[in-house]
This record gives C-alpha cells, sequence and structure tokens, in this order.
C-alpha cells in the first residue's frame, strides 16, 4: 500500500506515515512552532519531575516525603517562636545577644539553607537573576542591619508558600496521574483450553485473553463473547456501563462487571489506544502556553531590572537625602526586593494550565499540551466532520436494488469481496449484510480511488463500488436521479455495465443536537463537512440545526474548505475521526480528533483528544479552556496590581518587610488557590 505522508502547515513533510503507529506527538511541536523538540522526539515523563518554576528542583511528594516536606518549616517556625520570646526568659547582655542571634540563625537555616543552595546551584548554571537570589539577599541584608525576625519569617513564609504549592501541584496531577494505573501488568492468555498468565506485553496480536469479572483489560481488542457489560469510565469519564456485543471493539482499561468474557487481541501492547493516551497525557506539559512562555521571558528581564532599582532606592538618596541613613535605604530596598519576587506569577501560571489539563482529562478530554487550552478559548467556528463524528459511524443496508439481468447474490459476493480490501464504515456495513467472504473469489489489480469508491478485475472483467462519482469516472451510464434518494448510495458496475445500487443509512449521535445547541450558545459558529452524499449531509444539519453543510467533498475539498473559512473568520476548530481527515486536522487552529474508534493519523495529529467519541465534549473543551485563560490572566491581574501598590509603599519607606513577604509570599499562595480551583469546577 502506499504512503500517505502527514504534512505540516507549511508543507513540509513530517516524519510518520498514516500507516505507521506514532510514537511520540513530536509532529505537534513542528506544527504549531515548538522547535524544541524534533520529529519523533521522546520526551522525559512530566510524572518524573514536576518543575514549575522553570528551575531545578522538584515539587512531587512522594508518599514517603509528605514529613519531609513540612518538617522545615515547622522547625523554622518553632524557633522562630523561642528567639522572639528569648528576651522575656533571659536578661540583656552581649552573652545572651549572641545566643538570640544564634537562635535566629538556627530557625533562619531549615528554611533559608535550601533557598541559598539553590541560588547558588542557579548562579552556576549561568542563571544569576533568579527568585532565590532576590531572597537570599532580602534576607541576609535583613540579618545585617539586625532585623533578624523579619529574615527569618521572609524564608518561613516563603517556604510554607512552596508547600502549599507542592501540594497543589499534588492534586492538579492526581487526575491525570490516576492514568497510568489503568492499565494492567499482566493478562490471562487462552492456550490449548488452558489459562496462562504472561506480561500484557508480551500477548501477541491473535491471543485470546479471558477477562473475569472485575477484571482490567490490558490490550484493544474485539470481543469474541456474545456480549459483556464494561466500565469505561477510567477511558471516557462516564460512569455508564457499555454492554458491548459479539465482534465489537473493546479497549485497553475498561473493566469487565459481571461475567467471565474472552477477547482476541488486536493491537499490540505498545500501540493500545490507551497506551497512546499515556503517552499523549505525560507529553502534555511541555507544551507551553503562550502566556506561560511569556512570563517566564518577562520573569528574566524583570528580575534583573529590579535588583538595579532595589540598588538605586539604596544608593541614590545618599546624594539627595540629608539625612540620610544607610540602614533605613537598605531596608527599604530589601522590601523592594522581597515584594518584587515573581514568585505568583512564576508559580500559579504554569499551576493553572497543569490544572486545566488535569480537569480536561477528568472528563475524557485530553489536551496534549497548555497552548492548545489557549487557543481553543478563542475558537470561534468549529467544522466537523459527519461520519463518526455527529453520526454513530455504524452504517446499515436499508435496500438493494439490482438488475433483474444480474445475479443477486453473485454481485453482492463479488461486491463484499472488494470491500473486504476497505476498512471504511461502508465496508463494514456491506460485510456485516453480505455475511462471511467468498474466498474463491480472486481479486486482481485492486484500486482505491479516496472519496469515490474501489476497483478490481473478476474474472477478467472490471468490477466497481463506489459512488456515482466513480460511475462517472470510467463513464458508466445509470438512470438513477440521486437528488431522490436520501440515504447514502453505493453503486455497482460490472463489465462496462451498471449493476444497480444499496442504500446505507446512519443514525445521529444521541448527544449530537445537544453540542449544537451549546456551541450556539458559546457564540460559536457551526459547519459540517462529509465525503458522504450531499443530501444526506443536508438531512443530517437540517435535524440538527447546522447553518452551513457540505457533501460530496474529498479530503483535499475539506482542506479547501476550512481554508476559505479560516482566511474569513480566523481561528477553526475541525473535529474527525477517519484517516482522510488527519490532513485538514493539522491545517486547522484545534484539531479535535474522536479517539474512541479514531484512526491512529487523525490521534496523533491532533491537538485535542475526546476518548468517548461524544461531540458534546467539544463544547466542554472550549469552556475548559476559556476558564483556565481566565484563572492565569486573573492570577497575572492580581498579583501585578498588588506588587505594583506595596512595591510604591516600599519605595517610599510606608511598607515593612511583612507587607513584603503578603505581596509576595501571599499573593503567591492566593494565586495557587485560585488556580486550583478549576479542578473543583463542573463543566
Amino acid at each position: 500500500m502506499e504512503h500517505k505522508h502527514i504534512y505540516d502547515k507549511s508543507g513540509k513533510q513530517l516524519c510518520c506515515t498514516l500507516e505507521e503507529k506514532i510514537n511520540s506527538v513530536a509532529n505537534k511541536n513542528l506544527k504549531k512552532g515548538n522547535k524544541e523538540a524534533g520529529c519523533c522526539a521522546t520526551n522525559e515523563p512530566i510524572f518524573k519531575n514536576v518543575k514549575t518554576h522553570g528551575d531545578d528542583h522538584d515539587h512531587s511528594i512522594g508518599d514517603d516525603n509528605m514529613f519531609k516536606v513540612f518538617l522545615p518549616a515547622v522547625i523554622s517556625f518553632v524557633l522562630l517562636g523561642l528567639a522572639i520570646n528569648f528576651d522575656h526568659f533571659f536578661p540583656q547582655t552581649w552573652f545572651t545577644d549572641w545566643v538570640r542571634i544564634s537562635w535566629y540563625i538556627l530557625a533562619y537555616l531549615p528554611v533559608g539553607f535550601p533557598v541559598l543552595k539553590e541560588a547558588i546551584g542557579s548562579i552556576s548554571k549561568g542563571e544569576v537573576f533568579s527568585e532565590f537570589l532576590l531572597m537570599s539577599i532580602a534576607t541576609i541584608g535583613a540579618f545585617a542591619i539586625g532585623e533578624y525576625p523579619e529574615g527569618v519569617a521572609v524564608m518561613l513564609f516563603y517556604t510554607i508558600g512552596e508547600v502549599f504549592q507542592t501540594l497543589a501541584v499534588t492534586k492538579a496531577k492526581a487526575n491525570i496521574k490516576t492514568l497510568l494505573d489503568l492499565r494492567p501488568d499482566e493478562v490471562t492468555i487462552l492456550l490449548n483450553n488452558q489459562t496462562k498468565t504472561i506480561k500484557a506485553e508480551d500477548a501477541n496480536i491473535g491471543d485470546i485473553i479471558q477477562l473475569k469479572a472485575g477484571e482490567k483489560l490490558g490490550l484493544d481488542g474485539t470481543l469474541i463473547s456474545e456480549n459483556a457489560t464494561f466500565n469505561s469510565s477510567a477511558l471516557t469519564g462516564e460512569s455508564k456501563p457499555d454492554t458491548k456485543l459479539k465482534g465489537e471493539t473493546v479497549l485497553a482499561g475498561m473493566i469487565n462487571l459481571n461475567k467471565i468474557s474472552e477477547v482476541t487481541v488486536t493491537t499490540a501492547y505498545t500501540d493500545s489506544k490507551l497506551s497512546k493516551i499515556l503517552q499523549l497525557v505525560q507529553d502534555a506539559t511541555s507544551q507551553k502556553a503562550p502566556t506561560e512562555l511569556f512570563i517566564r521571558k518577562f520573569a528574566k528581564i524583570y528580575t534583573p531590572f529590579v535588583v538595579l532599582l532595589a540598588t538605586l532606592i539604596c544608593i541614590i538618596p545618599y546624594f539627595f537625602v540629608d539625612s540620610y541613613i544607610f540602614s533605613q535605604w537598605l531596608y527599604r530596598a530589601l522590601v523592594f526586593l522581597v515584594i518584587s519576587c515573581p514568585c505568583a506569577l512564576v508559580i500559579s501560571i504554569p499551576l493553572g494550565y497543569f490544572g486545566g489539563i488535569g480537569a480536561a482529562s477528568k472528563n475524557g478530554i485530553l489536551f496534549k499540551g497548555g497552548n492548545f487550552l489557549d487557543i481553543i478559548a478563542t475558537i470561534k467556528n468549529v467544522v466537523m466532520d459527519k461520519t463518526g463524528t455527529m453520526t454513530e459511524g455504524v452504517f446499515k443496508v436499508q435496500e438493494v436494488n439490482l438488475k433483474p439481468e444480474f445475479n443477486k447474490t453473485e454481485m453482492l459476493q463479488m461486491a463484499n469481496a472488494l470491500e473486504n480490501q476497505s476498512t471504511h464504515p461502508i465496508a463494514t456495513a456491506i460485510h456485516n449484510f453480505v455475511g462471511e467472504v467468498d474466498n474463491t473469489i480472486e481479486l486482481k489489480n485492486v484500486e482505491e480511488f479516496p472519496g469515490h469508491g474501489l476497483k478490481a478485475h473478476i474474472n477478467g472483467k472490471e468490477l466497481l463500488v463506489g459512488n456515482l462519482k466513480l460511475m462517472d469516472m470510467f463513464s458508466i451510464e445509470y438512470n438513477i436521479d440521486p437528488t431522490t434518494i436520501v440515504y447514502t448510495l453505493i453503486a455497482i458496475a460490472y463489465d462496462q455495465k451498471f449493476v444497480g445500487f444499496l442504500t446505507i443509512a446512519d443514525s445521529i449521535k444521541e448527544d449530537a443536537q445537544i453540542t449544537i445547541n451549546k456551541l450556539k450558545a458559546l457564540g460559536v459558529k457551526t459547519t459540517m463537512l462529509s465525503g458522504d452524499k450531499n443530501t444526506v449531509v443536508q438531512f443530517v444539519a437540517q435535524q440538527l440545526g447546522i447553518a452551513h453543510a457540505f457533501g460530496d467533498l474529498l479530503p483535499e475539498d475539506k482542506v479547501n474548505k476550512v481554508r476559505e473559512i479560516m482566511a474569513k473568520s480566523g481561528s477553526v476548530a475541525f473535529v474527525g475521526d477517519g484517516v482522510n481527515d488527519a490532513p485538514v486536522v493539522a491545517l486547522s487552529s484545534v484539531g479535535i480528533a474522536m479517539g474512541g474508534l479514531g484512526s491512529d493519523a487523525t490521534i496523533e495529529t491532533a491537538d485535542v483528544v475526546i476518548q468517548d467519541d461524544m461531540p458534546s465534549k467539544i463544547p466542554m473543551a472550549i469552556k475548559i479552556g476559556k476558564q483556565t485563560k481566565r484563572i492565569v490572566w486573573q492570577n497575572i491581574t492580581m498579583a501585578f496590581l498588588i506588587k505594583g501598590i506595596v512595591l510604591a509603599l516600599g519605595a517610599g519607606g510606608l511598607a515593612t518587610m511583612w507587607e513584603a513577604v503578603f505581596a509576595d509570599v501571599g499573593v503567591a499562595l492566593l494565586a495557587i488557590l485560585n488556580a486550583i480551583r478549576i479542578q473543583k469546577m463542573k463543566f
């Protein structure tokens, strides 16, 4: 089979073909202009080391580290309390003064030493002006001018802020991290009517898995039992039991509910939908949102600038103030440094995006990065495919109309044999209607015409199965008025003669109407594009209230239509599931794939994956994006506003170190609490 490559928006060919199982989302880095990762690059899992400052210290908590996180702050708090009350217990002498100072130093070390260490580490790596340097200069300076309690308090409250941040990060990633436990390590397979437990990764395609009630499926497969009921909430976010019938697809991560079932493995362990989901989630936070990238760049300029200002605040008054006292102006400069620390921004903004990704994952929506949360929040046009997106994608033959001079059984068997060469839902419908393929039928020169149909030679004669455009392509005469037939029409021609046609129908998804209504409520315009017959497309569009719908489109026609909409209206989200949707998914501002039964190519090319194929998750994804962006900008506004006010007060000598601590750590805590709100929201 000829390989069809994926291309980015500039026309550059990406490394992975549609037929290959893609092992990374590096094509998205190229597509969206992220140059940090090359094609098919391998990324480290985000859960190995979660960094939210852009520095090297770790904010992930293991079960055995919880005590260690709180211990330094507790020790420092107790020692600080003793040091402050030292004078109540001992008379003030030169000896007790040194003892009291020693107590303050002891109180400082548990919380201050890690920060001093980070500051030295950052400087050694060339990152001189970090938040750690600001805190170190401010607190050491406070000790130098005798403000011991305030010096310790700055570091103590900073550490408390770090503790809250750590707890917030742990909570934010909990919704995502649970996915890592979905895939069982072992499966039970049947060999010669005997059960054998093996590692899931050692199972081969074609093996039969025996799944007991309550067990979790380890690989994708096809159900060979008559029926079975599964809990798929871990994959889809929906708690409703899902009953599968014999021959239907079941996915890794589903839990068998009521009886022993058997499943034939159809996909390798590393290529299962769940494996791909886990990889997408693990790669998600490596994609930084523009706002987050801007704040990081801003902090690199902002921090040295405030250090310069603090220095000037301390020195310049010497030349203009008659009663200049160095310690007084140094104190103001130190207050200014503490206030100006950008902790609230560099902590809360990535945490906001991380929380957005977690909230979406909890609802069965996978964002491949925080940048796509930003983009989807601005979407004003949603363009969607019909089959498998707004409709079930499960076709059934409604009518068979063949000319009497042809043997009906023979012609249907030949059409079935040819359609067996395709994975299109229409081919499945014909196969389900006709039955098993007659293996005595010998096909030669099989050729597929995308958007048209299939051609082959049988007994030296040409067989065509497809739409009427295929008949026109090969100059086959027919006496059908396609406008009189609502359903999808599949025509058959044999030996240059028109044999007749079948009609095939699909059903609209339960939540399709809800989807359109919610998108309209959000002010989003909807358009439907499909390669299906135009009368069918218009019929579905009319039922759902979609104003603009176009049928009889080839893959390149879909691309052109989306380009037209983007030229007129700007940003466009495209939703699809088939292999032929991959090019237009790549072209769109935000590509959304139906991930349950969607093609691997479309899932890998998309920016957002809806795990349960429910279109109602489209407006939900937009709402999550809007809410995430709103929270991020609330934090930015709050941080700049409060810091600006207290900076002015500090420079004028009206704010003490305690107000500085609030402007730094207090604002950071408020921003963190605001950022984690998104995980509690209902969408």
